[in-house]
């Protein structure tokens, strides 16, 4: 017996309303005013799930969002995957519609493409659990934010000076990209610093005039702020456990850090944007560097390491190898590499560090 489709409409969109990118598709509809028999929204839970079979056959990274096109189509396509894809095909099939999101203007693919390059890569820093680190070019979480931080200031510099939308009068596919990721910068970055606006001024301005007077627009930030809240934040608390917003390091200051800014002198012997290496005041053997991450984040004692730190924590060990082969600083046929860690493994200052001892024959350990 045949199985019953989940839709006898033409498309359907496989998305759900916390999807960014699945947003930007979401926006064409609402403004084409697309019917369902056009295109129906049907949850990728009615598949299994974003790993399920049925919805990787659709999607193969497991991303939504996804469409697949029940209509004949002269392509001989069945299904789409990506944002960006899924909605030029729309706008294309449903061109005689609505706004064409396509002004005679190229800031909006430049923005598009920025967009979906630097910002959407990297967008899992604002909530992804450290487990899920890298993310993009970056190994922590800081230096994705800062990152992400300032793509959104590179962007803000595209965008037109006149009008209400990004390009100037006219809606553009930009705006229908940018808007939903800015929805999630709003809303998170001050989880991580609300020191500053979470949005550049311009692209503020941008972003509170469309969220209050474009109703589409307004319609977007209701979906996709209704499950930032009631799911992920008052149901799952999912900040709760994420580096720099519900866990920082709160511990106090030690030597290292006034080491690192130059208050205190220290015999250093390697240096570089990520660590710093300096001789052992109380010298355990006749060569004894410590190497220590510059930016502690968090790493007081090894115990602390997640995979945000996988990136530190082999810069230090790279250099300790470095540091034993230099015959200069006393190191001969080897060295013996130590990590103390708390009071039980003779820790005595809690920013992590790497002893690299040699010289000498070094006798076992105990």
């Amino acid at each position: 017996e045949a199985e019953t489709p989940l839709s006898k409409s033409d498309h359907i969109l496989f998305d759900m309303p916390v999807s960014n990118n699945g947003a930007r598709v979401r926006a064409i509809l609402y403004y084409k005013q697309l019917s369902q028999q056009q295109v129906e929204i049907i949850s990728p839970m009615k598949l299994g799930g974003l790993k399920s079979d049925e919805f990787l056959a659709l999607s193969p990274q497991g991303l939504m969002p996804a469409l697949t096109i029940q209509k004949e189509h002269e392509s001989g396509m069945t299904h789409l995957s990506e944002s960006d894809t899924i909605a030029r095909y729309l706008l294309a099939e449903y061109a005689g519609t609505g706004p064409s999101f396509q002004p005679d203007n190229p800031r909006s693919n430049q923005i598009c493409r920025w967009h979906d390059v630097y910002l959407t890569t990297i967008q899992g820093c604002l909530y992804k659990p450290a487990s899920r680190f890298p993310i993009g070019d970056y190994a922590d979480r800081k230096s994705a934010i800062s990152a992400f931080q300032k793509q959104l200031k590179t962007i803000e510099g595209f965008m037109s000076d006149d009008g209400m939308y990004l390009c100037g009068d006219e809606v553009s596919l930009a705006d229908a990209a940018l808007f939903p990721t800015c929805i999630f910068a709003n809303y998170m970055l001050p989880k991580f610093d609300d020191s500053q606006p979470p949005l550049p001024p311009k692209l503020h301005t941008w972003f509170d005039n469309l969220r209050t007077n474009d109703s589409v627009f307004s319609k977007i930030y209701k979906e996709i702020m209704d499950t930032l809240v009631t799911s992920w934040e008052e149901k799952n608390h999912r900040w709760d456990s994420i580096w720099l917003a519900g866990q920082r390091d709160e511990a106090p200051g030690t030597i290292f850090d006034k080491i690192v800014a130059k208050e205190i002198p220290a015999t250093i012997v390697k240096e570089d944007e990520h660590i710093l290496a300096f001789k052992d005041i109380s010298p355990q053997a006749p060569a004894h560097v410590l190497v220590i991450p510059k930016d502690r984040n968090g790493l007081t004692n090894l115990r602390k390491a997640s995979a945000e730190h996988t990136d530190i924590l082999g810069r230090l060990l790279v250099a300790g190898a470095e540091i034993a082969n230099d015959t200069e600083l006393g190191f001969g046929d080897g060295a013996r590499f130590v990590i103390n860690d708390g009071d039980d493994g003779g820790q005595e200052v809690y920013h992590v560090h790497l002893h690299v001892l040699g010289g000498r024959k070094l006798g076992p350990m105990g």
